[in-house]
């Protein structure tokens, strides 16, 4: 599938991130092989960056009440299981890079559908394998700062964007992980062009005449509103695959 995306970054740090010490209900599943990663790719277009740290093994997909239509993806929360009797005290951290629209996942319910390795984790060490038998289970849950230690924003440029039609996908947005609008600027511009958008995490823009590059890229978080903006981070000489990174990141 084509991912029409753009995606911009700038460094106005507006409100705190969107944590909660509130902790909330819900069900869990797991999926995959009992100690796999769980998906390959999923519904915000991640593709192959999900069987890679750091998102390996903490991926999860979510009903659609969290996963909001795709403006969910890359949020990140603490799941943790209720048994005494079998599960572990600590909670596992996950990264939304999927939805599970049917099944456990409808009715307007909240669940989270995780890799057999983070599912596992839920349980105290050993017992792993009897939580998963026990196929659906009861959880809490609530939101954390996403952390990339090491690494900055980037955007990669979808297969397909041209000079007319460039999408992007955002990576390794720290804080809120969300994304609730993007924009970009041309080169030798001070205008910023609002993009669409499209699924998951991919959003693009449709440009009037040719593109004119590098271009900065401005990301609003969708749950706290947070500005960043990275100058210049699409080259010139951009190419689609490519992935370009900023010298930026939230909770820095």
């Amino acid at each position: 599938m084509k991912i029409p995306c753009c995606f911009l970054v700038s460094c106005i740090l507006l409100s705190s991130v969107a944590v909660s010490q509130h902790w909330s209900p819900a069900t869990a599943t797991w999926y995959g092989s009992p100690e796999g990663d769980g998906s390959d790719g999923g519904a915000c277009g991640y593709g192959s960056l999900v069987d890679v740290k750091p998102f390996r093994a903490r991926v999860g997909a979510v009903s659609p009440v969290l996963f909001k239509g795709g403006e969910g993806c890359g949020a990140c929360y603490k799941v943790r299981c209720l048994d005494r009797s079998i599960c572990s005290r600590r909670a596992v951290t996950v990264i939304i890079t999927d939805e599970c629209p049917g099944g456990y996942c409808s009715g307007g319910r909240t669940h989270f559908d995780l890799s057999g390795a983070a599912f596992g984790r839920l349980a105290v060490s050993g017992d792993g394998g009897q939580l998963r038998n026990r196929g659906e289970i009861p959880v809490i849950f609530r939101r954390t700062p996403c952390k990339y230690p090491g690494r900055n924003i980037a955007f990669h440029v979808n297969e397909g964007s041209t000079n007319y039609w460039l999408s992007l996908l955002v990576e390794f947005e720290g804080g809120d992980g969300d994304v609730g609008s993007m924009h970009i600027s041309e080169a030798n511009s001070n205008q910023w062009l609002e993009m669409s958008h499209v699924w998951g995490a991919n959003w693009c823009i449709i440009g009037g005449g040719p593109l004119q590059g590098p271009f900065s890229v401005k990301l609003t978080t969708l749950s706290t509103g947070k500005t960043l903006s990275a100058r210049a981070v699409i080259p010139r000489n951009w190419a689609p695959k490519g992935t370009y990174t900023s010298r930026l990141n939230f909770n820095q």
